[in-house]
């Protein structure tokens, strides 16, 4: 009885070990990281002055990321959800972006929202915005992944074509 318990439990593990499996290794790796900011004309460099100077903001910014077995990231679709309040009846936000800068330091645009001028146009002072942006540059997502209070998002005015509420990239 003992040697056909033996045979039986070797048999077992023989066959677990010999059957085939049902995880595959998967070489790609989707996921999708959040960040925000605070928008506000004081933050802007310099600081907004004026009617606009009352508005505020918030945008939430979120990355459909695909990464490689290495941790890499090989393909990005951002997309932008933005709200503004407080500004002046009628303003229109002419454009919206990502920069490189940290607090108080201007860079150029590094990823675009694509909107358009006069796309959308704060009618009662407050409104909001969502654009989706396909192909993002894989090395533009994995810099601000590694450091996002390197980054600010923006919106520009008709008043204000430099920007009239910024705020820093902070991860969530």
């Amino acid at each position: 009885m003992k040697r056909l318990s033996v045979i039986a439990l070797a048999l077992g593990v023989l066959t677990a070990g010999c059957g085939s499996s049902s995880s595959v290794a998967n070489p790609t790796v989707s996921v999708r990281p959040v960040f925000t900011a605070t928008l506000s004309p004081a933050s802007e460099n310099p600081p907004i002055v004026g009617a606009e100077a009352s508005g505020s903001g918030t945008a939430t910014i979120t990355f459909d990321v695909t990464k490689d077995a290495g941790g890499n990231v090989t393909a990005s679709t951002a997309t932008f959800a933005v709200t503004l309040t407080g500004f002046p009846a009628g303003t229109p936000i002419n454009a919206a972006h990502i920069h490189p800068g940290a607090v108080g330091v201007n860079g150029g645009v590094l990823l675009s929202t694509a909107l358009a001028p006069g796309e959308v146009v704060l009618a009662a002072g407050s409104g909001s915005f969502t654009k989706i942006v396909t192909g993002v540059d894989p090395a533009v997502t994995q810099n601000i992944l590694n450091n996002p209070a390197g980054f600010y998002f923006n919106v520009h005015s008709a008043v204000n074509p430099g920007g009239v509420a910024r705020g820093q990239l902070i991860a969530q």
